[in-house]
């Protein structure tokens, strides 16, 4: 996953480059991740709190969370609302990150976000204040604050990075929480239950204000104990606790959570540009269509006339959602041919494990360096599980054998990894046009 953008403008390639300088935790091991708000709370108050500027929704969760956030912004949008979407992390282009009204913010507006951060950041290194400390992503996290306040949004919908507690998206006061499902992830962080994990994810929830919380409801769940740790939290601050009703089906599921979303919305009074109360009506199938298009998600593809799905599902769970969703799909009748790269604090025997009886053979590869099993130790562990697994550790020759090996009749599934899908995505063919000439020199 590139994380900078191809081909951006010179003033949002400076920012980027000073960014760079500072410790990104999405590249780096987690083990000793900060885990603070301090230094993210020093910084949005010397920029002047940009995110109290606007209302906002948050949006938390271990799957599903951008896909919800992003149907919720498309539906506030068809109500006559300037939304904007903040989310992470990126698959090509910095720019994916905040989203306003269906459109990525423009270079330049998010180089000024990203230059006022960072000289916060200056002027609080010469005090010697908490946001002295910010990370790569507080300041992203600020700059999209600031950038949404200079376009006069009128809501936000924010994803949590990574937990919720004390994840830098944590100091907005939203007029909506929301949380779609609870697995383990993250545990080195986040901790080894799923207990734990809810307990920091049910963090985002704020005193006296509403919670739709999907956790529990999904076809399959079966461990109460998340659900009940948020409901216990929610009690404990008076937040109004409310849920979809049962879920089926990855598509849907996110549907029917963002269409409760909106009507909770609509009954707290945030009105569409008619005065009518926003709410599920606003998500139509165009609707829909448009704001479930997230690059590396469900994302269809296609090279030499083998389809290829992209995916960056990383837990055992999500990835069976995403097989689940793609099981009736005329165009992936065929044997499955994955292409496995994931990192190293992941559940690699659970993933693989998801895979029976979808695959009999992947290629196992890598990216981000030590962040990320070795190729030839992925497919070692596939083959104990009884795969038949090649390891190559160069993703484009790994997608080159996928489809080889997929032939006439298959198809390729690219899994695992956000990075693995961002390091394939861009020599993909697309019907939509480049963001950049042909000719133009791309980073990595």
């Amino acid at each position: 996953m590139n994380l900078n953008m191809d081909c951006p403008s010179p003033l949002l390639k400076a920012a980027i480059e000073r960014l760079d300088e500072r410790i990104n935790w999405e590249r780096t091991d987690r083990g000793a991740m900060r885990m603070d708000l301090g230094p993210m709370q020093d910084l949005t108050k010397r920029l002047g709190n940009p995110q109290d500027a606007f209302r906002s929704v948050h949006v938390g969760g271990s799957k599903g969370k951008g896909s919800v956030a992003a149907l919720i912004a498309a539906g506030l949008s068809a109500a006559g609302l300037r939304v904007g979407r903040y989310g992470s992390p990126h698959v090509e282009r910095v720019t994916e990150r905040l989203v306003i009204n269906g459109e990525e913010i423009d270079d330049d507006a998010l180089a000024h976000g990203i230059d006022d951060a960072l000289e916060a950041q200056v002027a609080a290194q010469a005090e010697q204040t908490p946001a002295a400390a910010a990370t790569w992503f507080d300041l992203i996290t600020a700059a999209a604050f600031v950038a949404m306040e200079a376009a006069g949004v009128d809501v936000a919908v924010v994803e949590v990075g990574l937990g919720g507690r004390l994840d830098s998206t944590n100091v907005i006061e939203p007029d909506l929480c929301v949380l779609t499902r609870i697995d383990l992830e993250h545990t080195d962080v986040l901790g080894g239950t799923r207990e734990a994990i809810a307990g920091e994810k049910a963090g985002i929830l704020k005193r006296g204000k509403p919670c739709v919380s999907a956790v529990g409801y999904w076809k399959g769940e079966t461990d109460p104990s998340p659900a009940r740790v948020i409901a216990e939290r929610a009690l404990e601050l008076g937040c109004e606790l409310s849920d979809p009703g049962p879920l089926e089906g990855l598509m849907a599921g996110n549907q029917r959570l963002a269409e409760e979303c909106l009507d909770v919305l609509g009954g707290l009074g945030l009105e569409c540009g008619d005065g009518q109360p926003v709410g599920a009506h606003l998500l139509g199938p165009e609707t829909v269509r448009r704001g479930a298009r997230l690059a590396g998600r469900l994302e269809k593809r296609q090279r030499k006339g083998v389809p290829l799905v992209l995916d960056g599902a990383h837990v055992p769970t999500s990835l069976t959602a995403v097989l689940e969703e793609l099981r009736g799909d005329p165009d992936l009748s065929g044997p499955c041919q994955p292409v496995l790269s994931l990192a190293r604090d992941k559940d690699a025997q659970g993933l693989l494990k998801a895979l029976e009886g979808h695959a009999d053979r992947l290629v196992c590869t890598s990216v981000e360096g030590g962040r990320h099993w070795p190729a030839d130790e992925l497919a070692g562990l596939a083959r104990e599980l009884g795969f038949e697994a090649k390891a190559e550790p160069d993703v484009s020759e790994a997608l080159a054998q996928a489809i080889a090996s997929a032939g006439a009749d298959g198809w390729v599934l690219v899994t695992g990894s956000l990075y693995l899908v961002g390091a394939l995505r861009s020599s993909l063919p697309t019907q939509e046009p480049p963001p950049c000439s042909p000719s133009a020199p791309t980073s990595s």
